[in-house]
């Protein structure tokens, strides 16, 4: 049983940090006017931005909720890591300890990202610590969904193992095509973001789906 309280508790934790990104995110743009905030140009760093009527690197700067988005930030590490931290003893051996490694790096990541905001009106060091808070969160996030995807502990289906490698491997791809653009900047940089968050709720809803399925005697079976 000890198993499938595990299980059970990082299912739901991916679910719910996924579920309060995605929402809040929504909330915090739809409050960003003149010009309004575009998903495609705009990072998402500039919503936990706390300078209105600002510019930085020609974006228009104006985020009247950016302490609830860093919030979410600091939240989304938290959650992430815990999640998958929880998962990560469903696992054993070394591939534990580096998943349970990268989950922890992913939470420091964001902790610093909620905390030092990306503006060049900030002191130099906060926004070397966002920006390397968010680049090492990012990795280690895609790397995560990768090796998950090359290991059989969740005992999920072949074709989820498929999708764990390729959105991780999409994600890094993604957030390496960042500069290739300031037109485009915002959609890749989501590209990275996002490919971890769909990762972790597909991971939650499947892990959920197949738990409420099983047959109580199903469940003390060994995997």
């Amino acid at each position: 049983m000890s198993r499938r309280i595990w299980l059970v508790a990082g299912a739901i934790v991916l679910v719910i940090n996924t579920v309060q990104w995605v929402v809040i995110e929504a909330i915090v743009a739809g409050r960003w006017s003149d010009p309004t905030y575009s998903y495609a140009s705009n990072y998402i760093s500039d919503l936990g931005v706390p300078d209105c009527g600002t510019q930085f690197q020609g974006r228009d700067i104006c985020s009247p909720l950016h302490t609830l988005m860093n919030a979410s930030f600091i939240a989304q590490g938290l959650l992430f890591a815990l999640g998958v931290v929880l998962l990560a003893r469903l696992l054993s051996g070394r591939t534990r300890r580096v998943v349970t490694a990268l989950a922890l790096l992913h939470g420091v990541g964001f902790v610093l990202v909620g905390l030092f905001h990306g503006s060049q009106d900030g002191p130099d060091s906060g926004l070397v610590l966002h920006i390397a808070g968010a680049g090492v969160g990012i990795l280690c996030a895609n790397a995560i969904a990768i090796i998950a995807g090359t290991k059989r502990g969740l005992s999920l289906p072949v074709g989820y193992r498929r999708f764990s490698i390729a959105v991780g491997a999409l994600g890094i791809l993604s957030e390496g095509l960042v500069n290739l653009s300031t037109d485009t900047a915002g959609l890749f940089e989501r590209g990275g973001v996002y490919s971890w968050l769909l990762w972790g709720l597909v991971t939650g809803v499947m892990l959920l789906t197949r738990e409420l399925r099983q047959t109580p005697v199903e469940q003390n079976d060994p995997v």
